[in-house]
């Protein structure tokens, strides 16, 4: 009698393969393969709120979009919003008005010790005799 019943349990599946678990979708319908997440409950629950925020029909379709965009901020393909584009080329010109300003400065020290080390010398046009006239 025991054996009989060890031939029924291994005859039987463990679950009818055509039923899908609770809670499972269909990948048929819309060509996604199935994912089984943990999340900390913190997590879950800022997940659920941004899908709510967001208009999505679940969490599940939150997290199923947030791991496409993690994957394209992976590969470096991803939008700058207008405002950090804006901001970014703002930054380069002031940059660019840095190395500008730092350029003119650096000429003018340059001239300055020039003509300090001219007049020490003797040999600066500002030191030439005058005959009285002008021009």
């Amino acid at each position: 009698m025991a054996g009989t019943q060890e031939r029924e349990k291994t005859a039987q599946p463990a679950r009818d393969p055509k039923k899908k678990p609770p809670g499972a979708q269909s990948n048929s319908s819309s060509g996604r393969q199935g994912m089984f997440v943990r999340l900390d409950p913190d997590d879950k629950q800022r997940a659920a709120y941004w899908a709510d925020k967001r208009g999505f029909s679940s969490v599940n379709e939150y997290v199923a979009e947030a791991v496409v965009e993690k994957i394209r901020r992976e590969n470096l393909d991803y939008d700058l919003p207008a405002l950090e584009i804006a901001r970014l080329n703002e930054l380069v010109d002031q940059v660019a008005a840095l190395a500008k300003n730092s350029a003119n400065l650096e000429r003018v020290v340059t001239t300055g010790f020039d003509s300090l080390i001219g007049l020490t010398r003797g040999d600066n046009y500002l030191l030439d005799d005058e005959d009285g006239e002008l021009g």
